[in-house]
């Protein structure tokens, strides 16, 4: 995954998401970017995710995209931004201080066996009937799960008992190229 971005690609698209969300949320515009930076126009899924005081306040993502990466970050930057369910949509006061992640994504593997999972390496889809959750591969090494707590706290983010990944649910990995401002 390392090889997918140059660092100034990898700068480029944290200065694309910071300049989305300031301009967003200060007056509900996306700017333009031109680019000809060929790990920018390819087409990869990815996670914006936005810390305050280390805590997360937004983290939305696509896994998949038909459009250029930095057009998606773009979107996904706003969405963390304005859209994410579990936090109030940014205001002009939150642009003062906040940090930001981006997560390229690796295609999705359906997995047969859990013992496939590597703890640090992958992150994890669990889907069961219209269910669904993801944690991306630094939630893991950021908390010291194991592959169980992970597949746990997987499950209940998709809103299904702990246990559930056990029974009849897919499950598929990732990997995920993570680089951030900090």
């Amino acid at each position: 995954m390392a090889e997918l971005l140059t660092k100034k690609e990898q700068k480029d698209l944290l200065k694309i998401a910071r300049d989305t969300i300031i301009a967003y949320v200060s007056d509900g515009r996306i700017p333009p970017v031109e680019t000809t930076s060929k790990g920018l126009v390819r087409e990869n899924g990815c996670f914006v995710t936005i810390k305050q005081q280390e805590r997360l306040r937004g983290c939305i993502g696509n896994f998949v995209s038909d459009k250029p990466l930095y057009e998606l970050v773009q979107e996904m930057a706003v969405s963390a931004a304005t859209r994410d369910p579990r936090f109030y949509p940014m205001k002009r006061q939150d642009l003062e201080d906040f940090n930001l992640e981006i997560s390229v994504l690796s295609p999705l593997e359906k997995i047969a066996s859990v013992d496939q999972i590597q703890v640090g390496k992958h992150g994890i889809y669990i889907i069961k009937n219209s269910y669904r959750g993801v944690l991306l591969p630094q939630v893991a090494t950021e908390y010291g799960w194991d592959r169980e707590t992970f597949l746990k706290h997987t499950c209940i983010k998709a809103g299904l008992p702990e246990n559930a990944w056990q029974k009849e649910c897919e499950i598929y990995i990732f990997s995920a190229l993570v680089f951030g401002e900090q």
